[in-house]
């Protein structure tokens, strides 16, 4: 298997304003998007490389899923693989980015760092790839 099979998705109180944001500061694109009836973001896919991670709009639903904004709390994050990770540091720093960790090599031989993004998602980007069996 090539494709990724894993798809985190994420609510954010502005969802439209979170879509902007991770494409300056993280360099997603828009994969698809489609808008709900009252004008939110039902549902988007945004890419980064052959990862794709989903995002809407928070709302009160029978998932109960909020953004760490609204709970003031963070219980996860995700992890992303890129290969210039200086690059991709000083994008996400200039975007305002805030670091968590900053960037740093570690004992097993990755460099990477976290930043939070502008409701307090946590994200760490580094130069760790695992190996999946095949």
């Amino acid at each position: 298997m090539t494709a990724p099979n894993i798809f985190p998705f994420l609510r954010y109180r502005n969802a439209r304003k979170a879509i902007e944001w991770l494409g300056l500061a993280f360099g997603f694109e828009v994969h698809s998007f489609m808008d709900a009836e009252d004008g939110t973001v039902a549902h988007a896919e945004l890419k980064l490389g052959p990862g794709i991670i989903m995002v809407g709009e928070a709302r009160d639903d029978a998932l109960g899923v909020k953004s760490p904004g609204e709970l003031d709390a963070v219980t996860g994050g995700i992890y992303v693989y890129v290969e210039d990770i200086d690059a991709h540091y000083a994008r996400a720093s200039k975007h305002g980015a805030e670091m968590v960790f900053d960037i740093a090599d570690m004992d097993y031989g990755a460099r990477e760092y976290t930043a939070r993004d502008l409701e307090g998602h946590l994200w760490s980007f580094g130069t760790y790839q695992p190996v999946v069996p095949g």
